[in-house]
């Protein structure tokens, strides 16, 4: 049971951090699952992965787009490319050591968060 109300907070959070400000597989969900309940580094993306299959942004894409904050032709680039992008990302992921995913995961992490952070 304590599993359950761990996934229904970290729903709950980065959906909201999503709806906020466009985050919460990778960055929050990804750690959490590894972390908190002991999944594997290719365990915890596979499974964000799969989550993402479902239309779960769908009522904060129609907050966004009621407010006019949406450019459809960007969304619709960047959706085709990263439909093939995430199937060879998880293609090469697969094959690297878990230890190595983790360094790599946290790396990208750090490197946007010092951008975000000092950047112009």
């Amino acid at each position: 049971m304590n599993e359950i109300l761990i996934l229904l907070i970290l729903g709950l959070i980065a959906g909201m951090l999503s709806g906020m400000v466009g985050i919460g597989g990778g960055i929050i969900i990804v750690p959490a699952l590894v972390y908190f309940l002991g999944f594997s580094q290719h365990s915890a993306q596979g499974t964000v992965l799969f989550m993402f299959l479902f239309p779960i942004g769908i009522l904060g894409v129609y907050n966004y787009y009621q407010a006019g904050y949406i450019d459809w032709k960007t969304a619709a680039i960047m959706g085709i490319t990263f439909f093939a992008g995430s199937f060879l990302g998880s293609k090469i992921a697969i094959n690297i050591d878990q230890t190595l995913m983790k360094r790599i995961f946290g790396g990208i992490i750090f490197l946007i968060s010092l951008k975000m952070l000092f950047g112009k």
